[in-house]
């Protein structure tokens, strides 16, 4: 076995006035997010995607990554929220404020992940990159022997520089590397964002198809265009993607349709668009040999492309809980209003994103705002792309 190698240049911590100075949400080192409670105590980034949530906390002139807390006060917290449950929470590591796999931070995501091996939990642990991984660095992710580890890599294919100034090359590089040597672990061609009219013609569809054979799932998704990112094009004139923003990604139909189109297996009655996702946890899931946990199952129309075994394993781990049950969690954790269990989703109102995702993971079975409703076929995007007619 590989041994786990231990931190010995901890990046320098920031002072309690350092920290204060920050945006709150970046000073918060956890946050639930849909795929998991993400754990963020280093902050900063040096790649400059613009299109980055960075922007979202005020972090993205942040570039030089810098320490909320030590490694080992962050996994106490981690594992000491309230949401955490063992062998059960999803987690992140490192994907809101900085690249796991650079090089100052490459040691502490390892290190996050010792800590937490050594507790012998088994949950799910996403790490989601676009920098350089190599062999080395996959022997050490074979190392832990107790967590399903998944390295997501972000692969836009984008050329634009102003954009992207990140050559995508290297995620491609990285990719194959790591599917190479998985043996514990599992690797994801993250294939995003796509963007209209940027990275979606038929050549950069072709170069996603033959990196997905080096994958053990591919998961394709839009783009977060928020004012604050909006902003930032507008400031720098940099061709703005949408004329409007949106609080959910942005993943037009027709962009769509002819990924699904070049990802078809004509005959193939098992496969027939191979390992291709539209939900992270679908792909995750898929690439464990498991049932989705965020109970994507209930919304059909997500399903449409999922490869016939894994349709079956979460067809049979999916299972609407008791009404009762839940409506006692909902209200201990401030919903309001009635809920209620469709046979797509439970309803609540009152409950914010941390909450929601908490039931969620609880039940497998996904868990709806009302005041947020997902439309048919475009659940959990933007309306921008879809034609009204859909809703």
């Amino acid at each position: 076995m590989t041994a786990i190698p231990r931190l010995r240049r901890p990046l320098t911590i920031l002072t309690p006035a350092q920290v204060a100075a920050l945006k709150p949400e970046l000073a918060e080192p956890i946050e639930y997010r849909k795929s998991g409670l993400s754990l963020n105590h280093i902050v900063g980034c040096p790649l400059e995607c613009v299109y980055c949530v960075r922007h979202l906390f005020d972090a993205y002139e942040l570039k030089a990554p810098r320490a909320l807390l030590a490694d080992e006060t962050a996994v106490e917290l981690l594992v000491g929220h309230r949401y955490f449950q063992p062998h059960r929470t999803p987690l992140q590591i490192f994907n809101r404020a900085t690249d796991p796999m650079l090089p100052a931070v490459k040691p502490h995501t390892f290190n996050v992940l010792r800590l937490l091996d050594e507790r012998e939990l088994t949950n799910h642990v996403l790490v989601i990159t676009r920098w350089r991984v190599d062999p080395e660095d996959c022997a050490v992710f074979n190392g832990f022997r107790h967590l399903r580890i998944t390295i997501l890599v972000t692969h836009s294919g984008i050329d634009h520089p102003g954009i992207e100034p990140v050559d995508s090359a290297i995620a491609a590089a990285s990719l194959r590397t790591l599917y190479a040597h998985a043996e514990r672990y599992r690797t994801v061609l993250y294939w995003r964002p796509i963007v209209p009219g940027l990275n979606d013609s038929d050549d950069h569809i072709g170069r996603a198809l033959e990196l997905s054979q080096h994958a053990h799932a591919t998961v394709f998704t839009g783009l977060f265009f928020r004012a604050e990112i909006a902003a930032y094009y507008r400031e720098h004139g940099l061709p703005e993607p949408y004329a409007d923003t949106a609080r959910r990604k942005i993943m037009p139909e027709e962009s769509e349709q002819r990924i699904l189109k070049a990802f078809h297996r004509p005959g193939n009655r098992t496969a027939p668009w191979g390992p291709l996702f539209r939900k992270t946890s679908c792909g995750v899931a898929y690439a464990h040999g498991e049932a989705d946990y965020n109970g994507h199952y209930g919304i059909r129309e997500l399903c449409d492309i999922c490869p016939i075994a894994q349709l079956e394993l979460c067809r049979n781990a999916w299972k609407a809980p008791d009404l009762d049950v839940v409506t006692a969690q909902a209200r201990a954790l401030g919903a309001t209003g009635s809920v209620e269990v469709t046979e797509r989703a439970i309803m609540v109102e009152g409950l914010d994103e941390p909450p929601r995702y908490y039931l969620q993971h609880t039940h497998g079975y996904q868990v709806h705002a009302r005041e947020h409703p997902h439309h048919y076929r475009r659940h959990g995007r933007a309306d921008i792309g879809w034609p009204a007619a859909t809703a």
